[in-house]
């Protein structure tokens, strides 16, 4: 995804993203979900391998996942135009290397769809969890705990699975940052090219638009608590 500090803009009449001058990172919610694949990696000895849909350009940062401490990385050599065809894409990689656990973010932090987990789910015929906060796997069993209005709720369930996951997998001060021998290795380190299967998108992006910009904002004097009043009531209008 796009770094969060970059200069958003659109092209062809606002109905593409444009790209020139934008820093890619991985998206925040796959991160804490790749740290705590990590983790499982370094407790209990699974395998992790880094899947993205995309063209060669994602690389660098399927890189960084390596250095992270991914073991492997794949990358679908395709334009990720919709939510459906990136779960198609997946679900067959899914499918071919016969993993149990997958941990997605449950959306991306550009385009917030939040579509891409459930689908895959769907389409791998594997239990599902979107909004993951805690990931607990012993043999084929699994305890889990999601995000919900108010709370959380805490469930149980067996292998195979697909999480959507956020900040709580693990905090940010655990996120892993790549040191030198990590970067070192990850050269080292398989990067498989795929070409994508058939997939129809099912949505398609129509236009973009940017927030409105940001009123102008007045300062009062706090000796001035007569003025402040005023513009409350009379021009804002909250009292």
């Amino acid at each position: 995804m796009p770094d969060t500090t970059s200069k958003i803009n659109f092209t062809n009449g606002d109905s593409e993203f444009d790209t020139n001058g934008v820093q890619f990172v991985i998206n925040p919610n796959d991160e804490f979900g790749l740290t705590r694949a990590v983790w499982f990696k370094e407790q209990q000895g699974a395998n992790v391998t880094v899947v993205n849909v995309g063209g060669p350009d994602a690389e660098a940062t399927l890189r960084k996942a390596l250095a992270i401490g991914a073991d492997e990385a794949i990358r679908v050599n395709a334009n990720p135009t919709d939510g459906f065809f990136v779960a198609k894409q997946l679900a067959e990689v899914v499918k071919s290397g016969n993993y149990d656990l997958v941990i997605a973010g449950k959306e991306s932090l550009d385009y917030n769809g939040g579509m891409v987990p459930g689908m895959l789910a769907a389409s791998l015929g594997y239990d599902f969890i979107n909004s993951c906060i805690n990931l607990e796997v012993n043999g084929g069993d699994v305890k889990a705990a999601r995000e919900i209005d108010g709370g959380k709720e805490t469930l149980s369930t067996k292998l195979p699975l697909v999480i959507g996951g956020q900040k709580g997998l693990v905090e940010e001060k655990d996120l892993k940052i790549p040191n030198m021998r990590g970067i070192m290795t990850a050269r080292q380190k398989a990067l498989t090219v795929l070409e994508p299967v058939a997939a129809n998108n099912t949505t398609q992006a129509v236009k973009f638009e940017k927030p409105a910009p940001k009123s102008a904002v007045k300062l009062v004097s706090p000796d001035n608590l007569d003025e402040l009043v005023n513009l409350l009531h009379n021009e804002a209008k909250v009292i």
